[in-house]
């Protein structure tokens, strides 16, 4: 069982563009492991192998996690296959569930193969990863509900939904048939909020509306408890891969409210994929008044040039269920417990205010 873990979240993006970079160390019968979850862009995987190196002091690593197949997740993960030796790989292949998921889709056309090799060139960077674990005899799992990978539990997704409901759904595969219609990203078109709102501790408005792509939806969501701590990654999840995480976590008897101190903000603080009724379910409803001190934790990846991200509305929202929230914003952040090594020249960081506007 883990005594001590540190979680470091390192800022991916020169512009606008954030991605999500996170190292984590825990200390385990008195040896270190170590699992990366996801390696932002292909741009970024030598500042992480350097991070490795420099402050874990290793040139091995135990479990290599890809949340989803997004080029800003997958990206650098395979710059630390090639420069350091990873034990396990874990990440989903929907290129190989081509034969179960063909007949969702109109164009008769489609054979196994050719939906397979779209899947892949579509997903390059996430094939790639694959490709290299393979020619590097790395065994390669896929992180379903109910899977274990070192000291964390993989909520979510369930095989069942991630085969049936999401991948066909994904925008990189082929049109569905009719009546059918893929899962939309939704994105925001104009920069910056268009006017901001008064907003104050005792009221909440984070609709149940709100939607995210597929791929997005597919992110495998990972619980850890070391002591009386819990620690969340969602990755880039959304309120149905969260609402699902919360319902899976209670069915194996964690109680992910009263458990979680430490969790990761999905989409670097997006507004389309938290909700105020899926933020109860999976890390507790909002105290009724403000306290002097907020005693958990929620860290959320941010580029540096990031204009509109993380959204006023979210922070405030987990800052209501005690959290208080640190951001990358072109600076690694650490999350660490007592027992850990100390890092020279390190020091406190910034955490974002409560907002008294948020967005319109």
């Amino acid at each position: 069982m883990a005594d001590s873990i540190e979680i470091d979240f390192l800022p991916v993006g020169e512009g606008e563009h954030s991605g999500d970079a996170i190292a984590v160390r825990w200390r385990e019968n008195d040896q270190y492991k170590i699992l990366i979850y996801d390696g932002g862009t292909k741009a970024f995987g030598s500042a992480l192998v350097d991070h490795v190196k420099t402050h874990f002091h290793s040139h091995y690593v135990d479990y290599v996690v890809n949340s989803h197949p997004d080029n800003d997740h997958a990206g650098g993960l395979l710059y630390v296959l090639e420069n350091l030796t990873v034990g396990e790989v874990w990440m989903h292949q929907p290129w190989t569930y081509s034969a179960e998921i063909r007949h969702y889709f109109r164009d008769r056309r489609i054979t196994n193969t050719s939906l397979e090799e779209r899947l892949k060139e579509k997903m390059s960077a996430a094939y790639a990863l694959e490709e290299a674990a393979r020619e590097r005899g790395v065994k390669i799992f896929e992180p379903f509900a109910g899977s274990k990978i070192g000291i964390f539990t993989v909520l979510s997704p369930a095989r069942d939904r991630y085969v049936h409901e999401l991948v066909p759904q994904f925008e990189k595969a082929p049109d569905l048939k009719k009546n059918e219609s893929a899962l939309a990203s939704v994105f925001d078109a104009v920069k910056g909020a268009l006017g901001f709102i008064a907003d104050r501790w005792d009221v909440e408005y984070l609709p149940d509306t709100v939607s995210t792509s597929a791929e997005n939806e597919s992110s495998a969501v990972l619980f850890a408890s070391v002591g009386d701590r819990g620690y969340l990654l969602t990755g880039d999840a959304g309120i149905q891969t969260l609402r699902a995480s919360a319902e899976y976590a209670a069915g194996i008897g964690i109680d992910l409210p009263r458990r979680v101190t430490f969790v990761q903000i999905p989409h670097h603080g997006g507004r389309h994929n938290v909700s105020s009724e899926t933020l109860n379910m999976l890390v507790g409803e909002p105290l009724p008044n403000a306290p002097e001190v907020l005693t958990r934790t929620a860290f959320v990846s941010v580029a540096a040039k990031a204009p509109r991200h993380p959204k006023r509305a979210v922070t405030n929202a987990f800052a209501r269920r005690g959290f208080k929230v640190g951001r990358t914003k072109g600076g690694t952040i650490c999350h660490f417990t007592p027992g850990m090594p100390q890092r020279e020249g390190w020091g406190p960081i910034s955490y974002v205010p409560f907002y008294d506007e948020v967005e319109e």
